[in-house]
């Protein structure tokens, strides 16, 4: 499946100012924290912002949908296709209620374990062969609390937790981007 680096990392969360502080916008932290100061640019045509980065000698690409959560594979498969990046060098950054608050982990390929911004990408991009960084929010404990919960903003506490832990995965993003997966894996696993 692997077929070199990173060339695009997307940031999965949902657009707007009331939305920025909310959990299920930890995708939008991470890619943000990314961009070093560089700004997102809309660009109607990918149905998101880009940012463009040269890091270790190649061209990264960076989005965040304008969409929301429900139709991120919009901007998915629009960039990868315009740009020919196929799925197994795209990473998303996304939230996950299946990991504690300050986990992070990584992995390629997969279902969408009910995250509706995984879902419509898989069903956009054709593909379940991207990776995927996943950031741990926690569980409110009930499905019915789910939708609340993710749309909630995080306690200081968790917060920071969650700020550390993005923190972590940056630590990795330059061995995901020569292609280095297992050892960003390792690395990143063994945080905390």
């Amino acid at each position: 499946m692997d077929s070199g680096g990173i060339r695009l990392i997307v940031g999965l969360g949902n657009p707007g100012p009331d939305y920025a502080p909310t959990r299920h916008n930890v995708g939008f932290w991470f890619v943000d924290a990314l961009a070093l100061g560089q700004s997102f640019k809309a660009e109607a045509r990918f149905h998101g912002e880009l940012a463009r980065l040269t890091r270790r000698g190649s061209d990264l690409r960076l989005a965040k949908p304008a969409t929301y959560m429900n139709h991120s594979g919009r901007c998915v498969a629009a960039v990868s296709r315009y740009f020919e990046i196929p799925p197994e060098q795209i990473l998303i950054a996304h939230d996950e209620l299946d990991l504690a608050v300050g986990t992070v982990r990584l992995k390629q390929g997969g279902g969408h374990a009910g995250h509706n911004g995984l879902r419509d990408t898989i069903n956009l991009l054709g593909s379940r062969d991207f990776w995927r960084l996943r950031i741990g929010i926690d569980h409110p404990g009930d499905r019915s609390l789910v939708t609340n919960y993710v749309l909630g903003r995080p306690s200081r506490d968790d917060a920071l937790r969650i700020e550390d832990a993005l923190r972590d995965a940056e630590g990795v993003i330059d061995d995901c981007l020569d292609g280095r997966f297992q050892l960003a894996m390792n690395r990143l696993h063994r945080a905390r």
